[in-house]
This record gives structure tokens, C-alpha cells and sequence, in this order.
């Protein structure tokens, strides 16, 4: 069934941070929006690259030679392999639009990871 999806709707169905949501599939990936707040972990993901859509706030990528500043309407694209350190000094809501297999916290195994994803 085809149906739109809202997305500042689906947001206020959660508030916890680091935990994404399954909010839509394409092909062989998800689309999944996420609240982040604070600093990640360094990782990477070796079979998969990474979107990263800021939709409200200013999220800090912090990649091994670089920092990058994603303003509210930008978004990055992490390839495989890059180690890259996601960082919120304010509450930022993102869309991620990632292959079906990526672990959120990629080649680190945390107290972050999270195997199953709700969908909502």
C-alpha cells in the first residue's frame, strides 16, 4: 500500500536519542529519522555508506582529517570504511537513508547498538 509519510509526525512519536526508527524502505535500504544529542563513538561501516539529512539543528561530522558542519536542508554522505564521530551540541532530528544491513554503530560493538529497529 502507498501511503505518505509525515515526517515532523513521525518524529514526535519518540524523544529518546541515538535509537533510529524505521520510517520507510527503498529497494534494499531503509529510511529511518533519529534524534541525536551529545557525542557518538568513532566507527565505521565496511560494507555500507551513510546519509545523513539534517532536518532540524546543526549536526558536527567529525571525519579523521576534517570536521564537516550540516546545516538544517544538508545532508553528507559517509562512504564505507570512513571512520567519521557524529556530534550534537543541541538536539538534532535527522533522516538517514542506509542500506538494510548497516548497525548504527558500525564496527563498534556498544551500549549504543542497537540490532533491532522499531519501525513507526
Amino acid at each position: 500500500m502507498i501511503e505518505k509519510v509525515n515526517i515532523s509526525e513521525k518524529l514526535s512519536l519518540f524523544h529518546d536519542h541515538w535509537s533510529p526508527k524505521i520510517v520507510g524502505e527503498i529497494n534494499d535500504a531503509h529510511v529511518k529519522l533519529t534524534k541525536l544529542k551529545g557525542e557518538f563513538i568513532w566507527h565505521h561501516h565496511d560494507n555500507e555508506d551513510e546519509m545523513f539529512l539534517v532536518i532540524k539543528g546543526k549536526l558536527l561530522m567529525k571525519l579523521k582529517d576534517r570536521d564537516l558542519a550540516i546545516n538544517e536542508g544538508e545532508f553528507v554522505i559517509i562512504p564505507k570504511g570512513v571512520d567519521h564521530l557524529p556530534i550534537a551540541e543541541e538536539e538534532v532530528h535527522l533522516l538517514l537513508l542506509e542500506p538494510k544491513t548497516t548497525l548504527n554503530t558500525g564496527n563498534v560493538e556498544s551500549e549504543r547498538t542497537h540490532r533491532q529497529l522499531e519501525n513507526i
